[in-house]
């Protein structure tokens, strides 16, 4: 963590487009912010977009703004997030889940710094700081066409990885700590962690990372009325669901059969990048099988 802040005030500085890699809920927004009010642009807007939640219909227009009368409903002329970032920082989330037809229109906004709005014929040109993120891999996004590679190699001028929270060694007893101070503020409490809970923290692998691990103090702050039990808020979670640790799945004893088999066909899959051909020949079963098994699922 303190070589990625050593990144973050080196590149903050300057207008590099930054590409952030790490897993769901490692703080990947948050670093963006920070890189944006460390920055020169701190006075202007910072924009944040999630472009897996966009309608792929629809993102064109979110991004670059349309024209009025350029399409049904439109009535006035609108400005996208691109115009709203100008002089700021837009931050792009989640940059896979982007159509690659329009991976093809935003690396041409990188390139020359300008646009068409929607049903539009005069170019508008921004001076925006992008950064972008994904929590997946790169070269499998870019193998199966989830990412253009010429834009990937555009976006990760400056890439960080964010690494997950179990390779933070010492860090989650103080995101913790930190987590129930800010909770304890805000309600005029003292409360605290058992030594019991803080032993359970430093174990717990943390696969939702740290927003998990803030949920979890939440979830406990508001249970307990002196002394967080972290672990009985933990055994509710991990009762039912395994936990991936370096390709590996750790089970409870006593799981059924069935929900650990479809724990396993579901990883697999996930770590083929939805692949199903690849997943039935790792698991050993017909392509036939796989397709049951998800359907069933």
């Amino acid at each position: 963590m303190e070589k990625l802040y050593q990144q973050l005030d080196k590149v903050s500085i300057t207008d590099a487009t930054v590409l952030l890699a790490g897993e769901s809920g490692t703080g990947k927004e948050l670093i963006a912010q920070t890189i944006h009010q460390i920055s020169p642009r701190c006075n202007e807007n910072f924009v944040a977009v999630n472009c897996g939640a966009i309608p792929r219909h629809l993102i064109e227009a979110a991004l670059f703004g349309h024209e009025k009368g350029s399409f049904t409903g439109a009535a006035r002329q609108h400005a996208g997030y691109f115009e709203h970032a100008s002089h700021g920082t837009l931050f792009l989330d989640e940059i896979t889940e982007m159509p690659t037809d329009m991976q093809v229109k935003l690396l041409r906004v990188l390139e020359c710094g300008a646009f068409l709005r929607v049903g539009g014929s005069q170019e508008v040109k921004v001076d925006v700081r992008l950064i972008t993120a994904t929590n997946r891999d790169l070269e499998t996004a870019v193998k199966e066409g989830s990412l253009r590679e010429d834009l990937m190699y555009r976006l990760a001028v400056f890439p960080i990885r964010v690494p997950p929270l179990r390779e933070r060694n010492g860090d989650v007893d103080l995101l913790a700590q930190h987590f129930l101070q800010t909770l304890n503020a805000k309600d005029n409490t003292r409360k605290s962690f058992s030594r019991q809970s803080l032993e359970t923290i430093r174990a717990y692998a943390w696969p939702g990372n740290v927003r998990e691990l803030k949920n979890v103090v939440q979830r406990a702050f508001i249970l307990s009325s002196d002394i967080l039990m972290i672990e009985e808020h933990l055994s509710d979670l991990s009762s039912k669901k395994p936990i991936m640790h370096d390709g590996f799945l750790n089970f409870s004893v006593g799981t059924p059969l069935a929900d650990a088999q479809r724990e396993i066909i579901l990883a697999t899959l996930k770590h083929f990048s939805g692949n199903k051909r690849l997943t039935a020949e790792a698991l050993g079963i017909s392509l036939k099988t796989l397709y049951n098994r998800l359907k069933e699922y």
